[in-house]
Order: structure tokens, then C-alpha cells, then sequence
């Protein structure tokens, strides 16, 4: 189980993330349409002014059971420990051990 200070990390980003998400691809479309350096400088200078957790690539995907980050599989929102044994008791519909 995951800290739950990292957990809760993690949900304060998510709400940044939405919070900003518009107005950093407003600013993102005036830096890439800007016609001279003057207004590419003005730009970013108010990207660097929202908070750097509003980014997406700073998001981080966790488990929804366990908190854990790693091992993580995006089709099914666990990790790889909680796949295997939801697996094992057939809570995971169309999952099944492979053999050939």
C-alpha cells in the first residue's frame, strides 16, 4: 500500500491538471501563433507563472486498490500484484492463465 500522503499528492494534482488545463493550451496556442520575439517572451513568462503540477506529464498513474505505482496496467487500472490475484479468483472478466 502506497503512503498516503503520496496518494493524496497524486489527487492534488489531478485537480491542478484540470484546473489550468485550458488556460495552458490557450497560452500554448498564442506562443506558437505569436508573429515576433517580443510576444513569445510575454507568453512564456505567464506559462512559467502557473504551477508546475498543472502539468500532464507530472501525473502519475496509480493503482485505484493499492496506490501502488508501479507495475501498472493502464487497461485495467491495477497493478500488476492486484491483476494476478483478481485474476486468479475470476473477478476479471475474459482473463485467463495462459498455457500453450
Amino acid at each position: 500500500m502506497a503512503k498516503q500522503s503520496m496518494i493524496q499528492r497524486e489527487i492534488k494534482r489531478d485537480k491542478l491538471i484540470q484546473r489550468y488545463r485550458y488556460k495552458r493550451e490557450n497560452i500554448k496556442n498564442l506562443i506558437n501563433s505569436a508573429e515576433n520575439f517580443d510576444e513569445i517572451i510575454q507568453m512564456q513568462k505567464k506559462l512559467q507563472k502557473i504551477p508546475r503540477n498543472s502539468m500532464n506529464c507530472r501525473k502519475r498513474n496509480r493503482c485505484w486498490m493499492t496506490g501502488r505505482s508501479r507495475g501498472f496496467f493502464r487497461n485495467f487500472g491495477l497493478s500488476r500484484h492486484v491483476l494476478r490475484e483478481m485474476a486468479h479468483e475470476c473477478l476479471l472478466p475474459g482473463i485467463k492463465k495462459s498455457s500453450w
